[in-house]
């Protein structure tokens, strides 16, 4: 919904999160192989799970980004009146 305060230019971060979500697999993927080398499985399923949730939200994200743009309204579109019922 929009409020009409928002920036006209808003911008979401998305490649910056896509980043970050690949520093995650890296660092999940190296702890995950580490701890199970060293016969820690408690640790090794942890960073394991942490590993499919920043795969899963690099997937997303990458969708995300693919789908391009979408209609934002103008300056000439009025804010949507609040549900007041």
């Amino acid at each position: 919904m929009r409020s009409g305060n928002e920036p006209v230019n808003a911008r979401s971060a998305l490649r910056l999160r896509l980043g970050l979500g690949i520093w995650g697999l890296v660092w999940a993927g190296a702890a995950t192989a580490a701890f199970a080398l060293t016969e820690h499985p408690g640790w090794a399923l942890l960073c394991g799970l942490i590993f499919l949730v920043a795969a899963v939200d690099v997937t997303l994200v990458t969708r995300r980004i693919r789908q391009g743009p979408h209609y934002q309204p103008g300056r000439d579109v009025p804010p949507y009146d609040p549900d007041h019922g």
